[in-house]
C-alpha cells in the first residue's frame, strides 16, 4: 500500500515539474509581441509607444512602414545606463550597414561621440536627413497571446540611432521624440525582434490594425478583437514584393468600380527596371496617392456610377466631393460602389467599402479619400494610404513572402479599436 502511494507521489511530482517546466518555457520564449497605435489627429500619423533605456521609459514614436530604423532624439533627455555607441568598423556597425565614422565636436554624450558608426536617419514626411549615432540599449515591448497584453519582455542590446533634434521640426507630431522603421531592412523594429527571438519559435512576420487607438502585432495570428473575433480567419493572401530599399510592394493587375473595369493605363502597375511604377503600401500618407492619369480615370469611372449623388465643390486634397447628406450608411460605411484592386489573380481582390473610400472632409462634404499624384515617373503609380488600410488587418509575412489582407473588419462587427489592452494578471 506505501508502496503504491510512494509510485503515485512520484508520478505526481513528475508530472507537475513537467507541466511547471514547460509553462515556464512559454513565459520566457515569447513568439508574439503587441502595441498600441494612436492616430495623431492633426498629422494624421499613427504613434506608438515603446519603453527604451535603463532606467525604463516610455518614448512616443511615430510608425512608419517603410522606415530603415528606429531613431530618437538624444541632445537633451537621453538618460540611460545602458546605453553604448558601438566603435568604428565594429559588427554592429556592419549589421547598420555602415562604413562611416561618426566625429562630434561637442562633449560626449548619447548621440555625440568619435569614432562610432555613422547612420543616416531620416524624417519621412519631410524627407530630410542627418547623420546620426549608431547606438544600442534595452527595448522592452509586451508580449501577448493574441487576445491581451503579457509581461513585459526585455531585448537588452536593441539597435537604433541617435538623430539631431532637427529631424522633428517639420511634419511630425510635437509629442514624439523619433521615428519607428518597420521596413526589411537590418535594423528595423520587426528585424530585430525576429533575430532576437526566432530560436523561441518567433516568425518573421508583423500586423498592422489602423484606427485611431489602433494595433500593431508582431509575430504570427492569432490575433483577437472584441468580442473575441480571430481576425486572421478573413486573410487573403498575395505575392509581398520588397523594394531593393527594402519598401513593401503589392502586385495591382487592375482596378474595378462596381464590378467594372476602369480604363488605366495598365504599363504603370508594373515596376519597371529604375524601380518606378507598382503600388506601395505606407503608414506615412493619409490617403491614396495616385498617379494623375490613374487618379483622373478612376475619379471619372467613381462619378459616373455615383451621378445620383450631387457633386459640390472640392476640399483641397481631394478632387472629388459630394453632399454627405445623399448617402445612405452601411456596415461598412456610406452606400458607394466599391473599389476593388484585382491583385496578382483575377479572383484575388483588395475590396475597398464606402468606409475607407470616403471622408468626411468639411461638415456636410464627403469626399473620394484618394489624391492627385501628379505626372511625376519617378516612384510607386500608386501608393495605398493609411486611411485605406483603417480597420483592415493588413500582414506582413516575411517567411512566406506574402501580404495578408482581411478588408473592412466592420462586415465582422468589430474595429481595430477592439483589442483588449486590459493586461493579463
Amino acid at each position: 500500500m506505501a508502496s503504491s502511494f510512494l509510485v503515485f507521489l512520484l508520478i505526481f511530482l513528475s508530472v507537475s515539474s513537467f507541466i511547471l517546466l514547460s509553462e515556464s518555457q512559454k513565459t520566457s520564449k515569447p513568439n508574439r509581441f503587441v502595441l498600441e497605435l494612436q492616430k495623431d489627429p492633426k498629422t494624421k500619423l499613427y504613434v506608438t509607444n515603446i519603453y527604451k533605456r535603463t532606467p525604463s521609459q516610455k518614448v512616443p514614436f511615430v510608425v512608419d512602414l517603410n522606415g530603415r530604423l528606429l531613431w530618437v532624439t538624444c541632445e537633451k533627455s537621453y538618460r540611460s545606463s545602458t546605453y553604448h555607441a558601438p566603435r568604428c568598423r565594429s559588427t554592429q556597425c556592419s549589421r547598420a550597414d555602415s562604413h562611416y565614422c561618426h566625429i562630434c565636436s561637442t562633449r560626449d554624450g548619447p548621440g555625440c561621440h568619435n569614432n562610432t558608426c555613422g547612420v543616416m536617419s531620416m524624417n519621412p514626411v519631410t524627407g530630410r536627413t542627418a547623420m546620426s549615432e549608431l547606438a544600442q540599449d534595452v527595448l522592452s515591448i509586451q508580449s501577448t497571446q493574441g487576445s491581451n497584453p503579457g509581461p513585459m519582455v526585455r531585448v537588452p542590446r536593441f539597435l537604433f540611432t541617435c538623430a539631431p533634434s532637427l529631424l522633428l521640426q517639420r511634419g511630425l507630431p510635437s509629442t514624439v521624440q523619433g521615428v519607428a522603421g518597420l521596413g526589411h531592412s537590418p535594423i528595423s523594429l520587426p528585424t530585430q525582434l525576429a533575430s532576437h527571438f526566432g530560436s523561441a519559435g518567433f516568425a518573421p512576420t508583423f500586423a498592422l490594425c489602423l484606427a485611431p487607438k489602433g494595433v500593431m502585432f508582431f509575430g504570427d495570428s492569432p490575433y483577437y478583437m472584441l468580442p473575441n473575433v480571430d481576425i486572421t480567419r478573413p486573410l487573403t493572401y498575395t505575392p509581398l514584393i520588397i523594394s531593393p530599399q527594402g519598401e513593401y510592394y503589392m502586385e495591382v493587375k487592375s482596378i474595378k468600380i462596381n464590378n467594372k473595369d476602369v480604363p488605366i493605363d495598365t504599363a504603370l502597375l508594373s515596376i519597371n527596371k529604375q524601380g518606378v511604377g507598382g503600388t506601395k503600401l505606407s503608414t506615412i500618407n493619409p490617403y491614396t496617392i495616385l498617379h494623375h492619369s490613374i487618379f483622373k480615370a478612376v475619379t471619372q469611372f467613381f462619378s459616373k456610377e455615383l451621378s445620383a449623388i450631387p457633386q459640390v465643390k472640392p476640399v483641397a486634397p481631394f478632387g472629388v466631393c459630394f453632399n454627405s447628406k445623399s448617402f445612405k450608411n452601411s456596415r461598412v460605411g456610406p452606400g458607394v460602389p466599391n473599389i476593388d484592386l484585382v491583385l496578382h489573380d483575377k479572383h484575388v481582390l483588395w475590396r475597398i467599402y464606402g468606409a475607407n473610400s470616403i471622408v468626411e472632409a468639411a461638415p456636410g462634404v464627403s469626399c473620394l479619400a484618394f489624391v492627385d499624384g501628379g505626372m511625376k515617373n519617378n516612384g510607386a503609380s500608386i501608393i495605398i494610404g493609411a486611411y485605406q488600410m483603417e480597420n483592415n488587418l493588413v500582414q506582413f509575412d516575411m517567411a512566406r513572402s506574402r501580404l495578408g489582407f482581411s478588408s473592412s473588419l466592420l462586415f465582422y462587427k468589430t474595429s481595430c479599436n477592439n483589442f483588449n489592452f486590459t493586461a493579463i494578471p
